[in-house]
C-alpha cells in the first residue's frame, strides 16, 4: 500500500503591484484552493480574495513584528497537512517584504515549497529603465541614516552591475543626492514610480539631474531606482591605512563582519582583500595599522 506524505504545501504567490489583471490564472487558482492565506496586509488580502471569488478563508497576518511567531504557527499547520498560500501586500513575497522566516520554517518542517511567479517591482523597473539587464544587483531599501547609506553606496561604487533599490518617496531626494555624490553625477539612472498603476512614470536621466528634480518635486507613490553600473575605467578611491581602518570600524558598527568590511573596502580601493583584512585585524588587536 502506498502511503501519501501528510505534510502540507506552502505556495509563495506573487500578486499585482496595482493592476488586478496581472494576477495569473495559476495564482488565482492557488489562492482559491488554499486552506490558509498568510498575508502582509489582511485588508488587501480580503479585497483580492473577493475579486477572484475565493470565498471565506482563514487569513493570518504576517509582518515584521510578528513574523517569527507566525512562522512557527504556519510550520505547525503545514506539518498537519494544510495547504498555505503566502502573499505580500503587492508583488512577490520575501523581496523586501516579510516571508523569509515563514519559508525557512516551512522547509524545516518538511513542507513542499511552490513558487508562483508573477509581478515584481524589481524586474518591472529594470526592464523599463533602458539600462543593461544581463547582470544586476538588488540592494533592497538602503539605510535611513545618511552615513550608513553612503557607506553602502561606496561599497558598490566600482561594481559593473546595474543597481536596483527601493526607496520611500519621503527619502527619494536624499538617496538620489547620495547616489550622485558617491557614484558620480553622470551615472545614468531611472526613477520608476506607481508601476502598473494609472499614474505609472519612469523618469530616465543622469543621477545629478534626478537629484535636482526631486529635491523640490517629491515623487508620489512607491519608488524603485535603477542605476547604471560602474564604467570599466572607474577610478579606485585612494585611502591611507588609517582611513581604511576608520572606514572599516564604521562598516562593522553598521553590522558588517570583519571579512565583509574587508571585501567592501577592497572593492572600493582596489587593494587585495587579504591585505585589508590583516590591516583591520591588527588595528582591532591594538597594534599600529
Amino acid at each position: 500500500m502506498v502511503m501519501l506524505d501528510p505534510r502540507g504545501t506552502l505556495a509563495v504567490v506573487a500578486t499585482p503591484l496595482g493592476d488586478a489583471r496581472d494576477l495569473s490564472a495559476r495564482a488565482a487558482e492557488t489562492l482559491r484552493a488554499a486552506d490558509v492565506i498568510v498575508a502582509e496586509d489582511t485588508r488587501s488580502a480580503q479585497r483580492l480574495l473577493a475579486e477572484i471569488g475565493a470565498g471565506r478563508k482563514t487569513i493570518l497576518s504576517c509582518f515584521d513584528a510578528n513574523e517569527a511567531a507566525r512562522a512557527a504557527e504556519v510550520a505547525e499547520r503545514l506539518a498537519a497537512g494544510a495547504s498555505v498560500a503566502l502573499i505580500s501586500e503587492a508583488g512577490t513575497p520575501l523581496v523586501s517584504d516579510p516571508g523569509y522566516r515563514v519559508v525557512a520554517a516551512a522547509i524545516a518542517a518538511g513542507a513542499r515549497i511552490v513558487p508562483i511567479p508573477g509581478p515584481s517591482a524589481v524586474l518591472a523597473a529594470l526592464v523599463g529603465a533602458g539600462l543593461p539587464t544581463d547582470r544586476f544587483l538588488f540592494l533592497g531599501f538602503p539605510p535611513r541614516k545618511p552615513g550608513a547609506r553612503r557607506r553602502l553606496f561606496e561599497s558598490v561604487r566600482l561594481l559593473p552591475y546595474t543597481l536596483v533599490l527601493y526607496e520611500s518617496p519621503l527619502r527619494a531626494a536624499a538617496t538620489l543626492a547620495d547616489l550622485a555624490a558617491v557614484l558620480g553625477a553622470s551615472r545614468r539612472a531611472c526613477l520608476a514610480r506607481e508601476l502598473t498603476k494609472p499614474h505609472e512614470e519612469l523618469v530616465r536621466a543622469p543621477l545629478a539631474s534626478l537629484a535636482d528634480k526631486y529635491a523640490t518635486d517629491r515623487p508620489l507613490g512607491e519608488v524603485t531606482l535603477v542605476v547604471e553600473g560602474a564604467p570599466a575605467d572607474a577610478p579606485a578611491e585612494e585611502l591611507s591605512d588609517p582611513e581604511i581602518v576608520e572606514r572599516a570600524q564604521e562598516l562593522i558598527a553598521d553590522g558588517q563582519s570583519t571579512g565583509d568590511a574587508a571585501r567592501t573596502l577592497a572593492s572600493l580601493t582596489g587593494r587585495p582583500r587579504r591585505e585589508i583584512y590583516n590591516l583591520i585585524s591588527k588595528s582591532s588587536s591594538g597594534s599600529d595599522p
